[in-house]
């Protein structure tokens, strides 16, 4: 299964219900919630952090924890 962290930019994914244990806290409260739409915008010049938009907020996450945010991709 696919993670943030596999993205490129512009593509699209749907966080999965598997990584609810996974997500940071911090992150749930923000709304990176299973069946949250996930699309990468930028990545930082060493690729971490990336820069994200989950349901229209935009956020910078690490790239260790995009590791562990399970998401599928949309076709």
């Amino acid at each position: 299964m696919s993670t943030i962290a596999d993205l490129h930019i512009g593509e699209i994914g749907y966080i999965s219900e598997e990584s609810l244990d996974s997500i940071p806290l911090k992150l749930l409260e923000m709304g990176c919630l299973p069946g949250a739409e996930v699309q990468l915008i930028q990545l930082a010049p060493l690729k971490d952090p990336l820069y994200i938009c989950v349901n229209g907020s935009h956020l910078a996450i690490r790239k260790e924890t995009a590791e562990i945010i399970k998401i599928l991709k949309s076709e």
